[in-house]
C-alpha cells in the first residue's frame, strides 16, 4: 500500500515538472466557500486597478504642490522691498542744491554771471578815476574770496552725504542679499542706482563750486594785470 502511495506520489510530480517545463500555465480555479465564489484573477485584477488609481491621486497631489509652489513664488517676486532710502537721497541732494544756492556775491546762474563780469572784470572801465579802479579791484577780490569759501562750503556737504551713502549702502545691500522674490532684489538695485547718481551729482556740484573758484580768482588776475598797465600808464604820463 505504501508502495503504491509513493509510486502515485512520485508520478504526479513528475507530471507537474514535465508541464511546467513544457511551459504550461496552471491557473488556479475559482474556489466557493461559503457559498460565496471567489475568483483569484478578478480578485488580482482589482488589486491592479487600485494601485493603478492610487498611484494616479498620487501623481495629482503632486501636480497640485508643484502649483502651489509656483503660486508661491510668484507672490514673493511680487513683494515690494520694506526699505526705501528714497527720502534720504533727495534730502542729501536737496542740502547740496542749497549750499550751491548760497554763493556768494556771483551766484549759478548765467545772467548773473554775465552781468557781474561786464560790470567788474571784461567791460571793467580802465578811464574812470583811481578811486573806481581801487573800487572793482576790491569787488573782484572778495569775489575770488567767497567763491573759495563757497567751494569749501560744498566740498564739506559732500563729505557729510559720503558718510550718510555709507549707511544707505550697508542697507541697501542687506536688503538685496535678503530678499525674497525677484521684484525686491530689483528695488534694491534701482535704489543703489539712485544712491550712485546722488554721488555723482555731489561729485559734480563739487567740481563745478571748486571750477567756480579757479574761473573768478583767474578773471582776477587778468583784470588786475591789466589795471596795472593802465596805473602805469598813467603813472609815466604823470611824470
Amino acid at each position: 500500500m505504501k508502495t503504491s502511495f509513493y509510486r502515485r506520489t512520485a508520478l504526479a510530480g513528475l507530471i507537474a515538472i514535465t508541464m511546467l517545463s513544457a511551459g504550461a500555465v496552471i491557473t488556479p480555479a475559482s474556489a466557493q466557500i461559503g457559498g460565496i465564489v471567489h475568483d483569484p484573477r478578478n480578485y488580482a485584477q482589482n488589486i491592479l486597478t487600485a494601485a493603478r488609481t492610487l498611484e494616479q491621486i498620487n501623481n495629482q497631489i503632486k501636480q497640485l504642490q508643484n502649483q502651489a509652489t509656483s503660486l508661491v513664488n510668484e507672490a514673493r517676486n511680487l513683494q515690494s522691498l520694506p526699505v526705501s532710502t528714497l527720502q534720504e537721497l533727495q534730502g542729501q541732494v536737496d542740502r547740496t542744491r542749497e549750499l550751491l544756492g548760497e554763493a556768494q556775491r556771483i551766484a549759478f546762474d548765467v545772467g548773473d554771471i554775465q552781468k557781474t563780469f561786464e560790470a567788474r572784470y571784461k567791460g571793467a572801465s580802465l578811464s574812470g578815476p583811481q578811486a573806481a579802479l581801487v573800487v572793482n579791484a576790491e569787488a573782484r577780490w572778495n569775489d575770488s574770496v567767497g567763491a573759495f569759501q563757497d567751494a569749501m562750503k560744498v566740498q564739506a556737504g559732500v563729505v557729510v552725504n559720503m558718510g550718510a551713502a555709507r549707511q544707505s549702502i550697508g542697507t541697501l545691500v542687506t536688503s538685496s542679499q535678503s530678499a525674497t522674490g525677484a521684484l525686491q532684489a530689483a528695488q534694491a538695485g534701482n535704489q543703489l542706482l539712485a544712491l550712485q547718481s546722488q554721488q555723482l551729482g555731489d561729485l559734480a556740484a563739487a567740481i563745478a563750486a571748486q571750477g567756480r573758484a579757479e574761473m573768478l580768482d583767474a578773471a582776477r588776475a587778468a583784470a588786475a594785470e591789466a589795471e596795472g598797465r593802465e596805473r602805469f600808464r598813467r603813472f609815466r604820463k604823470g611824470n
